[in-house]
């Protein structure tokens, strides 16, 4: 898709490979005014700073690596195909994601290795418009096959504690970007990330939830333990289809309610959403869940 002669402005400011493009009938002035940055940033509560190369590369040599003689992919497993694309992200047995993890700095390995996809970053064109009735939108502008990276969910990596203050602190209005992850690390043992893009972020600001999403978010590990949160494509995405994410981190065949819990806290239900205020979902979907999705387990009285 040629950009000559549109009259289009990049909302990335030429800070990722090519550009967000806008539609043409809004002013720069309507967009929302945040700091924009391709990558997670440390934001408060965070200890390790997630540019920082702290995970130990391979020796290979190679132009990509193989999984008889790479120390990456023999430590994690292999997770994506010849052509770059994922080939799995969530463990059968407890329904979180898999943790991916990519060669590093430190590996030995070429750029064109194929263990390296999401730290190569945006390498789709994506489009960002304005919705009938959810606020601004992000669409494909080119077809996306199943399995590719799309683009990262970046912003603040902050701690329980700040999730929670920033939450409290929300008006009914407020559009709430916080995002938690948590990953099943064995033996019993979850890990969670909390990243808000609401001052500092980056195009994935922009993507809206959808009960049926055709996007699917994994954590990938590249340099540091903090993870990037990939948004993936679940399925084959046509041209000028709207991009979502299920924000709950469901993705498949789980049912409504299940999307609604999925991030709760036992025995928490009844007594948050007796006075939170859930928002309507507008997402369209056949099986929509009615309510956009809440992580109630940041308003109990638990204390980091």
């Amino acid at each position: 898709m040629s950009l000559q002669g549109l009259n289009y402005w990049d909302i990335c400011q030429g800070l990722e490979n090519i550009p967000v493009i806008t539609e043409e009938n809004v002013t720069k002035g309507e967009y929302p005014t945040f700091q924009y940055s391709p990558e997670n940033i440390k934001g408060p509560g965070c200890i390790i700073e997630p540019s920082e190369c702290l995970l130990p590369g391979c020796s290979c040599q190679s132009h990509s690596c193989l999984i008889d003689s790479c120390s990456c992919l023999q430590r994690y497993g292999p997770t994506y195909d010849s052509h770059g694309r994922l080939s799995h992200h969530e463990s059968p047995d407890t329904g979180y994601c898999t943790p991916v993890f990519e060669c590093n700095a430190l590996c030995g390995c070429g750029e064109a290795c194929h263990n390296r996809v999401v730290q190569r970053g945006l390498g789709i064109r994506l489009g960002v418009f304005l919705t009938e009735d959810r606020g601004w939108g992000l669409k494909a502008l080119e077809t996306i096959p199943c399995g590719t990276f799309v683009c990262e969910y970046a912003g603040e990596v902050i701690d329980y504690v700040e999730a929670r203050h920033r939450q409290l602190a929300q008006s009914p209005g407020d559009n709430n970007y916080i995002i938690t992850v948590r990953e099943y690390a064995g033996q019993g043992t979850v890990s969670e990330t909390f990243v808000d893009p609401a001052m500092v972020g980056n195009v994935g600001r922009f993507l809206n939830h959808s009960c049926q999403p055709n996007l699917v978010m994994v954590p990938v590990r590249v340099h540091s333990p903090v993870p990037s949160l990939a948004l993936f494509a679940g399925r084959d995405i046509t041209i000028h289809e709207e991009l979502t994410f299920d924000y709950s981190g469901c993705f498949g065949n789980k049912t409504a309610v299940e999307k609604m819990l999925v991030q709760t806290a036992p025995g928490t239900e009844a007594s948050c959403t007796t006075t939170l205020q859930r928002k309507p979902c507008r997402c369209g979907a056949f099986h929509c869940a009615r309510f956009l999705p809440l992580d109630i387990s940041v308003f109990n009285n638990q204390e980091a």
